[in-house]
């Protein structure tokens, strides 16, 4: 599915900032269908910080892993962990506007894993949704990273 011209352009900023050789087209591409899907549509304003979370992810998995690149297998991992970052980011400095937990996730699955945002949403305030959304994103996948990680000499 190709992206909007919107998203396209934001994709070539962000190309223009990162200027990096390990970050693909289609990584970039996951980030912002993956924001879109939930429920948050990236702007031109967005273009700096989704650049300097893709930079903090990458950085954190290439030393956590001792790899020169983010292994093939932990893409879908770094692209949940760059929205994970993004939506911290935006939330923090109080401009994630435009985004409505309470139609974004109600449930993610990963392999055999499975986590529900909204079983009760009467003992839950959407912040807390929210943040317990953001807490998921950034560490799924952490677990995995001993699977590709390479001896240091």
């Amino acid at each position: 599915m190709a992206l909007s011209e919107e998203l396209q352009l934001i994709l070539n900023s962000i190309k223009t900032i990162l200027n990096s050789l390990t970050i693909t087209d289609a990584f970039l591409t996951d980030v912002l269908k993956r924001l879109e899907s939930l429920g948050y549509t990236a702007t031109d304003a967005d273009t700096w910080v989704i650049s300097f979370s893709v930079q903090k992810v990458e950085n954190n998995v290439k030393n956590s892993c001792n790899t020169t690149s983010i292994p093939d297998g932990l893409m879908k991992a770094a692209v949940d962990m760059v929205c994970g970052e993004f939506l911290f980011t935006k939330k923090g400095t109080g401009k994630l506007t435009g985004f409505d937990i309470s139609t974004a996730v109600k449930q993610i699955q990963g392999g055999d894993t499975s986590v529900t945002f909204a079983i009760n949403e009467g003992t839950r305030t959407p912040e807390q949704r929210l943040d317990l959304l953001i807490t998921y994103l950034m560490n799924k996948g952490r677990d995995e990273f001993v699977s590709f990680r390479c001896i240091k000499w």
